[in-house]
């Protein structure tokens, strides 16, 4: 052990003096085992009878391997410090370069080393037991080069659950990042096959079944998870574990961030209730067909608000001509410019303040800057509130709606998205018939144009403002209780981005008057949510029923009835036709007549569970 620790101290002194100081010591150990390998070849050859050796001629061979040694190995960038040491790339590199040497040694041997005494088989010989002093030298340097790595600050011991490509490679850069906050002591895996693996030294001591004897005979207080696109079922079992195990529970990045470098060991962050929520994002391949805004004038309504945002973030992702994002909160318009551009200034024309709601300044606008693609997010959509005042729903939703299709049309926009919602399906509710109203008069614009005027639906959008996720979050922060407004209650979830990409995909594939809805799994039920926040903030909060509230779906609907499930182009994308609404039809004293579906009457229930 003194040992070891005396040749790490030489090992740290000795990198600390650059890079000619390591590479010199590289090509040093390579011409050191070109010597013994030689030596010891001829030595074999001879059987040990050193007054058979001609001494100066296998000098002037050592001599001539070592010196294509240099240049062979210079070429392979060997010595000029491409390799990361004792990686792969460097065991390639020596391979070739020692392979190249013995191939042209034993060609000159072949052609002149008779005369001196030299025999055809020394190099070899030789090359087997060069290669193998090269590579063990590395190895040893590389033991005690890692070995010699220490962390800059305090560190908490970490169980790395995945033993796959993506758990080596954070493991590997725990262990060599002196800022790491983690050190990796164990890894945990439910495949049988690598019961015995170890990464970098790091061995799987167990499955996730094991993590409370694992945390505890290791010291872990972290549990890190780098399983790519982990379920929602194995993230709340392993959260329930990681609890049980008294441990924190960390996620990684997506995998392609991780593979590819971009993230950072302090990327990683904590478990998340949209972690555990109950569904995958759906990969929409949004790049495939969102061709269509390159170079195009994309305007944008409500694009202060979470979709509109994420929208207006996405979109300038694929450089159109220019992106205008309209809002009528000036506030909201300086974050989103913020987020995409870096400044808030709110001094140029790519934002614009305005109302959907000012039939005449929108159409000034769309006159003036001539859109190829609206995409219509701008809405109000808190169901109680809309239907207390319903009229607002009209002056918005419909009302508004319409002012964006008429000057879309008389601007000769190429292709119209406007934004739904799962509650337009046989709707109940205030918002729910306001917004199918929009789908009608959207397909009514794709029949006066020909061109793609459609919708999109989907439902509940997590982390969106005034969304549930934020609501219970405040809840639970103040101290409860926590009110649901039914035990039963269940609901689809998507994400942001996930909601955004379907938005932008429905111009690419959608066809005239159509509307798009994404299959977003099984439904999940809201209590179960609610529990599973509560448990994760440790605090003691009641859960309180409030019942439904009018208007408000027990369990909502996607697909309406009579409504197709055509999914021609995605298998996780319908397509479905709705009847197109003339607004010469409109009637604000009518409109709001609807096919109730039956629901739990509102009731005010103190019966409640405390997690």
């Amino acid at each position: 052990m003194v040992l070891v620790d005396s040749l790490t101290r030489r090992m740290q002194s000795a990198y600390s003096r650059g890079p000619l100081s390591r590479f010199g010591s590289q090509f040093l150990l390579d011409a050191s085992a070109w010597v013994i390998a030689l030596f010891a070849a001829r030595m074999l050859r001879v059987d040990f009878d050193y007054a058979r050796v001609p001494w100066a001629a296998l000098a002037v061979l050592i001599l001539f391997a070592i010196t294509l040694q240099f240049v062979i190995g210079w070429g392979f960038y060997l010595y000029r410090g491409r390799h990361p040491y004792g990686s792969f790339a460097e065991v390639r590199a020596l391979v070739a370069t020692a392979f190249t040497v013995t191939v042209i040694v034993w060609l000159a041997v072949l052609t002149i080393g008779g005369l001196f005494g030299l025999s055809r088989s020394t190099p070899l010989i030789a090359f087997p037991i060069a290669f193998i002093i090269m590579g063990a030298g590395r190895y040893t340097k590389r033991y005690l080069v890692e070995r010699a790595m220490e962390y800059s600050g305090p560190v908490e011991n970490a169980v790395v659950y995945g033993a796959g490509h993506v758990g080596q490679a954070m493991v590997r850069r725990m262990r060599l990042d002196r800022d790491s906050p983690y050190r990796p002591v164990a890894l945990i895996d439910d495949d049988p096959a690598k019961r015995f693996l170890q990464l970098d030294g790091v061995a799987v001591a167990g499955t996730i079944d094991d993590l409370t004897l694992v945390a505890r005979s290791t010291g872990a207080t972290v549990l890190i998870i780098t399983i790519a696109r982990a379920d929602a079922e194995l993230l709340r079992r392993a959260s329930v574990a990681a609890e049980a195990a008294d441990m924190h529970v960390m996620v990684l990045p997506p995998l392609n961030e991780v593979l590819a470098g971009a993230s950072k060991i302090s990327d990683l962050r904590d478990l998340a209730i949209e972690d555990i929520i109950g569904r995958h994002p759906v990969d929409t391949e949004i790049e495939s067909v969102a061709g269509y805004l390159t170079g195009k004038r994309v305007l944008v309504t409500g694009a202060g608000g979470s979709i509109g945002a994420e929208l207006c973030n996405q979109i300038s992702r694929f450089d159109p001509a220019e992106l205008i994002m309209l809002d009528r909160d000036e506030t909201s318009l300086q974050s989103v410019q913020l987020a995409i551009h870096g400044h808030g200034l709110l001094d140029t024309e790519e934002v614009v303040l305005n109302d959907i709601r000012d039939s005449a300044s929108l159409e000034r606008l769309f006159l003036d800057r001539r859109p190829d693609v609206v995409f219509h997010a701008a809405a109000l959509k808190h169901l109680p509130m809309l239907e207390q005042y319903p009229g607002e729903a009209w002056k918005t939703n419909v009302l508004g709606t319409l002012n964006v299709l008429r000057a879309a049309m008389k601007a000769d926009v190429d292709t119209f998205i406007n934004v739904s919602t799962d509650k337009a399906a046989n709707p109940t509710s205030v918002l729910g018939r306001s917004k199918r109203i929009a789908e009608r008069l959207t397909a009514w614009a794709a029949d006066q144009t020909g061109r793609p005027y459609l919708s999109v639906r989907f439902g509940n959008v997590l982390g969106s403002r005034g969304s549930m996720l934020p609501v219970f979050t405040s809840m639970i922060e103040s101290g409860g209780p926590l009110t649901i407004t039914h035990p039963d209650v269940t609901r689809y979830f998507m994400t942001i981005p996930e909601a955004c990409q379907l938005v932008m995909q429905a111009g690419g594939i959608g066809e005239p008057g159509e509307v798009l809805i994404l299959d977003m799994g099984e439904p999940v039920r809201i209590l179960d949510v609610a529990q599973r926040m509560v448990e994760m903030s440790g605090r003691d909060v009641e859960i309180v029923y409030t019942g439904l509230r009018p208007g408000e779906k027990l369990h909502e609907e996607l697909v309406a009835e009579g409504e197709s499930d055509d999914r021609r182009f995605h298998p996780k994308i319908a397509h479905t036709a709705i009847p197109s609404l003339d607004p010469d039809l409109l009637d604000e004293h009518s409109w709001m007549r609807v096919s109730t579906a039956p629901h739990e009457p509102r009731r005010e229930s103190r019966e409640a569970t405390t997690a």
